[in-house]
């Protein structure tokens, strides 16, 4: 059983890391993903898959995770701390919380994914699960399982971007992650598809400045080869590049497309 995180390890070395999603949520794709070379799979359990409190399904993606030698990156549908607890005993080591606003409600969460937080007692408590190897409270594993686990944060909404340097200074966040869409919603005026607004884009710049500033991975989503090297050029350290369902539709869409053609 692998213990080891490899997307907190890159980010640690100051390495940029490219991914693609996962929309339906399976072993095989998730393998396959793994073994062309990508360093995480994104599973949003906020708007599809298994419920996040299924342990026996996420423990089946984390082994199919293992099996392709690459990292889950998944986005939770809330950062409540007794979901995070679950999520992370199930094996999954890299979670991203949602609808965050403040650097309270960040901090509750990540410290719920931590044993030691901050120089005190952290909120995650000690259960049997597939993190710990079915061994439940021993020392390597107590000890250890900070030095993995990565929490990161989505930024989302007007509020955020408003609290951005308060959510940036919270002890242990692992990262942040720009959701465009959702950042429509709260600055276009409930239109999630006006990305490129002079509002969107200045929220964009202005969390991309915060987070160079403050030493904290940001990530974006960029569907084009050539916008993700303009992403990464841009100082951008996560990287998700595409998903199952959207490259199924494009390659073998344009495949039938010349066929009847």
């Amino acid at each position: 059983m692998r213990t080891r995180n490899g997307l907190r390890r890159a980010l640690e070395a100051g390495e940029t890391v490219v991914g693609a999603s996962a929309e339906r949520f399976s072993p095989t794709v998730i393998e396959t993903l793994g073994a062309i070379g990508l360093d995480y799979v994104w599973l949003d359990l906020e708007h599809g898959g298994p419920s996040p409190y299924n342990s026996t399904a996420l423990e089946e993606l984390t082994r199919a995770a293992e099996a392709g030698d690459i990292e889950l990156l998944v986005r939770l549908p809330k950062p409540e701390p007794a979901l995070i607890r679950k999520v992370l005993d199930a094996g999954v080591r890299t979670i991203l919380l949602p609808r965050i606003e403040t650097a309270a409600e960040l901090r509750a969460g990540v410290k719920s994914a931590h044993f030691a937080y901050d120089g005190e007692v952290g909120d995650r408590g000690v259960g049997v699960g597939r993190s710990g190897e079915w061994a439940g409270y021993v020392d390597s594993y107590v000890g250890g399982e900070d030095d993995e686990v990565l929490v990161g944060t989505m930024i989302e909404n007007q509020r955020a971007v408003d609290n951005i340097d308060e959510i940036l200074s919270v002890p242990q966040l692992g990262f942040a992650f720009v959701g465009p869409a959702d950042l429509s919603m709260s600055l276009s005026g409930g239109d999630p598809l006006e990305k490129n607004t002079a509002a969107v884009t200045a929220a964009i710049e202005r969390t991309l400045e915060a987070c160079l500033d403050a030493g904290v991975p940001v990530g974006r989503i960029r569907n084009d080869a050539a916008d993700a090297q303009a992403a990464i050029d841009a100082g951008y350290r996560l990287v998700r590049i595409g998903g199952d369902t959207a490259s199924m539709r494009e390659v073998l869409g344009a495949r039938l497309d010349k066929l009847r053609n």
